[in-house]
């Protein structure tokens, strides 16, 4: 199960790695460098690479300042197909995810704005 700490606008330390992109932490495995099609905006193609290995909860990082975005149609999605969603401001996300059960959680996190 990873372990997140030292989240600051662009960093965050992934199982004691330095990651500077955005990153999605699933329960077997990182996801590094991940990027949405629309910046900004997450829709559900931002996901198709993990979707099958979604937990039961997926919390979301929003950026820094909350700029990035769920498309509310794609967690209506998520959240009809069993999953709990949460979108927060990335370092609220980091420390929700650290509350959590990491072998029943996900977080998808944007490092910047």
């Amino acid at each position: 199960m990873a372990t997140l700490e030292g989240y600051r606008f662009g960093r965050l330390i992934v199982d004691g790695k330095e990651q500077t992109r955005d990153v999605i932490v699933l329960p077997e495995r990182v996801i590094t460098n991940w990027w949405r099609i629309e910046g900004h905006r997450l829709v559900l193609e931002d996901l198709d690479a993990v979707r099958e290995d979604l937990p039961e909860h997926l919390v979301i990082g929003t950026g820094a300042y909350g700029l990035m975005r769920p498309d509310p149609e794609t967690v209506e999605k998520l959240r009809r197909g069993g999953i709990e969603v949460e979108a927060l401001a990335t370092a609220d996300a980091v420390r929700r995810y650290t509350e959590l059960d990491p072998h029943r959680t996900a977080a998808a996190l944007h490092l910047t704005c």
